[in-house]
């Protein structure tokens, strides 16, 4: 039995999950906060630890990182991430699994071709726009600043 595209276009419909966006907003929303919560609690702890705030502001990323690369190298981080959407992906927990999923599938295949080359396939646009949108904003601010 063949398809045609609007064929497959109406079986995908009907048998896609339907969404309800005002739930999967508000878990997004609840997780996100949650996880910003967490790194404010590690900022606080960090400075009645006396440390400097310059190394603190370093210590709360590095700490959050760490935990979601634990979290999905435990299988973890992926089960929280389907029930709160876009709550763990937008905060810098999301870019760690993003780096450290690829690395833990691809593990098998050795370190060059496998972790090496595959890596940063989800991560790699990001870190590659992120940067040119800096580099523009960068030149744009100096051209303002400069008048």
């Amino acid at each position: 039995m063949e398809m045609n595209d609007s064929d497959y276009k109406k079986y995908a419909e009907r048998r896609a999950a339907k969404s309800n966006l005002p739930a999967d907003c508000a878990k997004a929303f609840l997780v996100g906060g949650l996880i910003c919560c967490i790194g404010q609690g590690f900022y606080d702890l960090y400075t009645a630890l006396d440390i400097s705030e310059d190394n603190v502001k370093a210590l709360v990323p590095v700490t959050l990182i760490f935990i979601a690369s634990l979290l999905t190298g435990l299988n973890v981080f992926d089960n929280i991430a389907k029930f709160a959407g876009a709550g763990t992906l937008v905060p810098i927990t999301g870019f760690s699994n993003a780096v450290t999923s690829p690395a833990l599938d691809t593990k098998a295949e050795g370190f060059i071709l496998g972790v090496g080359a595959k890596i940063f396939t989800v991560a790699g646009p990001v870190i590659l726009y992120g940067t040119l949108a800096s580099v523009i904003y960068g030149i744009v601010l100096y051209f303002i600043e400069t008048r």
